[in-house]
């Protein structure tokens, strides 16, 4: 018999969180009915693998997809979603901050026929630097996206079975799940909930991590990048041709007050050299994501999978 309800859990480095994150989970989900729980080994290098296959070990409803390297949070939620067999799929971080009791919230306004159910953040406890650019991420992306995303929101949600085999689809190597699951529309709801804070171990997200997800959620659903690179060459050209007109103007009728010197050359190439380097940085990333995607390699790469029949 298929599950009710599937469990994605994307895991790095949470040894410490682990067991708890199993008991709370198992908990919730055996009031709900029949269910899976998918740990997905993001290529962990401590013992969190070592912990899961003890569990699994003892409860067959937990399974493993173990990574053969690091491919990155948005894939591992990609891996679990590809395997699952839940009418529908809960998508959870690992670390606690999506509390597991929020669980049942989600399936209530899925059961009122919602096949999109989001998890919105009323209150978090991270960083008030972290609160600050979410903050600003969310709205940011919302004016220049192609898609309405969601304000404060994460990765926790639930997905109705159809909504997965839809996004199963879509194999774009540039993972933002938060878009995809805008982008294939369908009838969304949203609960909210208390953002708990990381009990144990660090965020496998710091600020270069964060900056790169921003990133690629931007280039992946909107081409304001380039049209910003278009604005910024007719500015740059605008400013050109004015300061060459007042260059000229000087020069025929006040050439007695006209400063033969090297500054200005130098900070006019600096301008039009800066301008051109960060036109060709944003067309160069689009390129480099047609090239990724021409190689046809696969999202992810498996070691080992456990307790799939």
């Amino acid at each position: 018999m298929k599950p009710l309800i599937s469990l994605v859990l994307p895991i790095f480095n949470e040894e410490g969180n682990i067991g708890e994150l199993y008991d709370r989970s198992k908990k919730t989900l055996e009031s709900l009915g029949s269910h899976e729980i998918i740990f997905i080994n993001d290529g962990s290098r401590d013992r969190t693998l070592e912990k899961i296959l003890k569990i699994a070990d003892k409860d067959k409803n937990v399974k493993i997809i173990d990574f053969s390297r690091n491919f990155g949070h948005q894939t591992a939620i990609t891996a679990g979603m590809d395997n699952s067999q839940g009418e529908a799929v809960v998508i959870m971080d690992g670390d606690l901050q999506d509390t597991p009791e929020t669980i049942p919230e989600l399936v209530k306004k899925w059961k009122e026929g919602y096949e999109v159910v989001y998890a919105k953040r009323r209150t978090r406890k991270d960083s008030l630097f972290k609160r600050a650019t979410a903050y600003a991420f969310y709205r940011i992306i919302k004016k220049i996206a192609n898609i309405d995303i969601t304000e404060d929101t994460g990765d926790f949600c639930l997905l109705d079975k159809k909504v997965i085999t839809t996004i199963k689809k879509v194999r774009e190597h540039s993972r933002f799940m938060r878009g995809l699951t805008s982008w294939v529309g369908f009838k969304k709801g949203v609960i909210l909930f208390d953002r708990a804070e990381r009990k144990k171990g660090s965020t496998s997200y710091p600020l270069r991590k964060m900056l790169k997800f921003a990133y690629d959620g931007i280039t992946s659903f909107s081409y304001f990048p380039l049209k910003m690179a278009t604005y910024l060459g007719t500015l740059s050209a605008f400013i050109g041709f004015m300061w060459g007109a007042y260059a000229i103007y000087q020069k025929i009728y006040h050439p007695e007050t006209t400063v033969q010197g090297w500054a200005t050359v130098v900070v006019a190439i600096f301008f039009l050299g800066g301008i051109q380097l960060i036109v060709l940085g944003i067309i160069g990333e689009y390129i480099g994501r047609i090239y990724t995607e021409t190689q046809n390699r696969p999202l992810y790469v498996i070691r080992q999978k456990i307790n799939f029949d």
